[in-house]
């Protein structure tokens, strides 16, 4: 099956280092504003508001590049187990046409529906 999922897994190889590049760069650019701010008086509001935003926004950005990050990871793993492919929920084949649009699916279109539809699967057929 590895080498079914050749392009695959050049994707998830450029994807997990784009990401992990992205969260460098985010986490440099914290780095040098905060050493910006240091030494500024602080006690206005307006600028105590202004840098919990572009915190939480900073948080926010680098949840999302984590939890992306971790889809790929889990994706390589499958390919390394031979898994790859086979829906996390069913068990079922997902299709070709995501894998190859999203190759980090980890669910097939009929278990990722259920689980938009409803926030949770329906007991697996298994």
């Amino acid at each position: 099956m590895n080498g079914q999922f050749k392009k695959q897994r050049e994707q998830l190889d450029t994807e997990f280092k784009r990401l992990t590049d992205e969260m460098t760069q985010l986490q440099n650019n914290a780095s040098s504003a905060e050493e910006r701010r240091e030494g500024s008086p602080f006690g206005k509001r307006e600028e105590e508001a202004t840098e919990t935003l572009e915190l939480e926004k900073r948080l926010a950005l680098e949840n999302r590049i984590r939890q992306e990050m971790a889809k790929v990871e889990h994706a390589l793993e499958k390919i390394k187990n031979g898994t790859y492919g086979m829906c996390d929920n069913c068990g079922q084949p997902i299709s070709p046409e995501r894998l190859e649009a999203l190759p980090q699916a980890s669910l097939c279109l009929n278990c990722k529906a259920l689980l938009s539809k409803n926030g949770k699967f329906a007991p697996s057929p298994r």
